[in-house]
């Protein structure tokens, strides 16, 4: 086992990976910016080191940085968390190459399945469902109209790379695909570096569904069940549960079993999420896979009763996984709440200071994953994501009121947050029954 991991982000899963880490008796090295200089979470690590200015790019997005704070630091591994260079494989090839361990899948699956044109092409080959789309990215205008006459309008235009809704767009016609490319081409590129899109069949009224997996170096893969991620605003996750409700036992089986089969033939070790949409007649269909832990991995975590960063940990230590597909239960129901510094009544504008009071609920089944506190100042530099307020009860019913009442109690001056917007979802008749799909809080309550 590992004796000092560096932690190459920041913020909330930061913290949480220093916490697991000192269960585990391992020590912690954790970089930060000048952005981030003074937060109370650096003090919890065993060493902090500054890796340069707020901006991303000169600091958490500088590979040489942190592999120079690895080696004055003594860390042997390497935690990326989620979102900046945790799906670089580069990052991981040259961890590996400075023998420093990379807490991830081996760069060529993450390559491989990282990419989602050729994600795409593993799924078909092991028959995993996929949405129609393209043969390949879109190289014309022509190409692209070719394909939208096949299929018909409406169709989704994607980014090969990247994920978080960045480089898609949908065109209802002709006349929008032009522009929806090339809109799509451009963010894509600013985002990720990489222009490449490719056209799908836009699957209407759709839910997003995703299996949570993890597989170690000995061919064990284990499936950890499925998280319902349809309450989303422009692609962007906003309440994710597990289980899904309204969901028939065979098609969730028929899922997750799909995903399995899909992970052992990339070759791809460690945590990963595989997505799907589902549409009305519960017909899946495979969109990605994100080759790192996911924000809301931890409705997962209460469900399973498995810590998923300390499995990813004794996974890239070279630990055989210590439980097999048939000790995984889902037990209850977990809802998890992004609590972003955004103003909803404001078109969800960015929305930093300093919170000037925070209170946070308790009581049975109830935990915040965040690494803010009084005084913390929320910078405009980063994601907007200061938390996750989740809940864990028995039945559905029972942890909507237990959310409801979390969301009140919640209590953050100084600062506008989505608390009050993801209340008004949770009192609606629609999320209550479960009759909801991935635009339905645009068409009930964007205007």
């Amino acid at each position: 086992m590992f004796k000092r991991i560096l932690i190459a982000n920041r913020g909330e899963i930061a913290l949480r990976i220093i916490r697991a880490c000192c269960e585990m008796g391992i020590e912690t090295v954790v970089v930060f910016s000048e952005a981030d200089r003074g937060a109370a979470y650096l003090d919890l690590a065993n060493e902090a080191i500054c890796i340069g200015p707020p901006r991303s790019a000169e600091s958490y997005l500088k590979i040489d940085r942190i592999i120079s704070a690895c080696e004055v630091g003594g860390a042997e591994a390497v935690h990326p968390g989620f979102g900046f260079l945790s799906e670089n494989a580069h990052f991981a090839d040259v961890c590996r190459s400075c023998d420093y361990e990379f807490i991830g899948p081996s760069s060529e699956a993450m390559a491989l399945v990282g990419d989602k044109n050729s994600a795409r092409k593993i799924a078909q080959k092991v028959g995993v469902p996929c949405v129609p789309g393209s043969d390949g990215l879109i190289e014309s205008d022509g190409d692209a109209l070719k394909f939208a006459n096949k299929v018909g309008f409406p169709v989704l235009i994607k980014a090969t790379a990247g994920g978080g809704g960045r480089g898609m767009r949908i065109a209802k016609d002709t006349e929008q695909l032009k522009t929806a490319i090339q809109q799509a081409v451009q963010e894509a590129q600013s985002a990720f570096g990489n222009g490449g899109v490719y056209l799908e069949k836009f699957i209407e009224g759709p839910r997003h569904v995703e299996v949570q997996i993890i597989a170690d170096h000995h061919g064990n893969i284990v499936h950890l069940w499925e998280r319902d991620c349809s309450m989303q605003r422009r692609h962007q996750k906003l309440i994710e549960e597990s289980p899904a409700p309204n969901l028939q036992q065979s098609t969730r089986q028929a899922m997750c079993e799909a995903a399995t089969r899909l992970v052992k033939e990339s070759g791809y070790t460690n945590a990963g999420t595989i997505e799907f949409l589902v549409d009305k007649n519960e017909n899946f269909y495979f969109i990605e896979m994100n080759a790192r832990i996911q924000v809301e991995h931890p409705v997962t975590e209460l469900v399973t009763g498995i810590d998923l960063i300390k499995a990813q940990i004794r996974v890239a230590a070279g630990e055989v996984l210590p439980f097999k597909q048939a000790d995984v239960v889902q037990n209850g129901w977990a809802i998890e709440c992004r609590i972003n510094a955004e103003d909803p009544d404001h078109h969800f504008r960015p929305c930093p200071g300093t919170i000037e009071k925070l209170i946070i609920p308790g009581g049975f089944g109830v935990r915040f994953d965040s690494h803010v506190h009084a005084g913390y100042t929320v910078s405009p530099t980063y994601d907007s994501m200061i938390g996750k307020l989740l809940v864990h009860q028995p039945t559905r019913p029972e942890a909507i009121a237990c959310m409801r009442r979390c969301l009140n109690e919640l209590k953050i001056n100084g600062i506008k947050t989505s608390a009050p917007f993801q209340l008004k979802i949770l009192e609606s008749n629609d999320f209550q029954e479960g009759h909801v799909d991935t635009s339905w809080i645009e068409r009930n309550f964007i205007k």
